[in-house]
């Protein structure tokens, strides 16, 4: 059995655009990602690698998919991505950016075994995970029982108790937990989307969001609202007995302004 412990930092929804002076609700979202790596790298500069789970571009743009790809280079560690509603999922994984930020079905690192869903929709900002990718979900973990794994998706599993943000939870949840449930080496499961932080337990696995790179959605609001949290992440520890130790981390600040009164984007 491996002794590693694989050091994981999430990134996500971090919605650059084609100009780099693009600004989600007057935040400006290159300024926040570079103000989020920056902290990342002084706080844990022996992570092994990062999981990007979607909304990484704001336009689907190929020049904001160049930019984000350039700004993970100064993290120096490979870069599993997901791709989220607001993302061109395809131009995501054609774009050549030799080979630093990936996109994959999997990938196992030690004892461990790391599984990505595209839970995205087209023309949708709902999410689904159809029959095939279910069954590709089982086969993965009926070939690997002796891995720990970690599954990610962009979309959450469970709701959010935010009646607005709920509208776009993963529709077939239980067909989704169906196959997880059958599965004991099943430890985690990440996801992004909701712009916010939320940590909890379901049938021993551990169920986790990350706060976005840019703006926050306030935590169990019925309408759209925006949090005065700052930019964060998450960091993950898989330890080799199926463990997980994680946390969130935040700027200091919020890196420019943010238009508290927005109704939506």
């Amino acid at each position: 059995m491996s002794t590693e412990i694989i050091k994981i930092l999430q990134l996500t929804d971090t919605h650059l655009f084609a100009d780099s002076s693009g600004t989600l609700l007057g935040l400006n979202t290159e300024q926040s990602l570079q103000a989020v790596i920056a902290d990342a790298r002084e706080r844990h500069p022996s992570a092994d690698l990062v999981l990007a789970t979607g909304d990484l571009s704001h336009d689907g743009s190929t020049a904001a998919y160049r930019r984000f790809f350039s700004l993970m280079n100064g993290l120096d560690l490979p870069v599993y991505c997901l791709p989220g509603n607001h993302d061109e999922a395809t131009k995501l994984r054609n774009i050549n950016n030799n080979g630093h930020c990936v996109t994959v079905d999997q990938v196992r690192q030690g004892n461990w075994q790391i599984i990505f869903l595209d839970s995205t929709v087209p023309g949708s900002e709902g999410a689904h995970l159809d029959r095939d990718a279910l069954l590709q979900l089982q086969r993965q973990l009926e070939s690997a029982p002796e891995h720990h794994t970690l599954v990610c998706l962009h979309h959450q599993p469970v709701p959010m108790d935010s009646d607005w943000l709920d509208t776009m939870a993963l529709d077939n949840a239980e067909e989704f937990f169906a196959v997880i449930d059958r599965h004991p080496q099943v430890r985690g499961i990440i996801w992004g989307h909701v712009h916010q932080a939320m940590h909890t337990v379901r049938n021993q696995v551990q169920l986790m969001s990350a706060p976005s790179t840019c703006i926050q959605f306030l935590p169990g609001s019925s309408n759209f609202a925006l949090d005065m949290a700052a930019p964060g992440y998450r960091w993950l520890h898989l330890h080799p007995d199926g463990h997980i130790e994680t946390g969130i981390d935040r700027t200091e600040e919020i890196p420019g302004s943010v238009d508290i009164a927005a109704n939506g984007y």
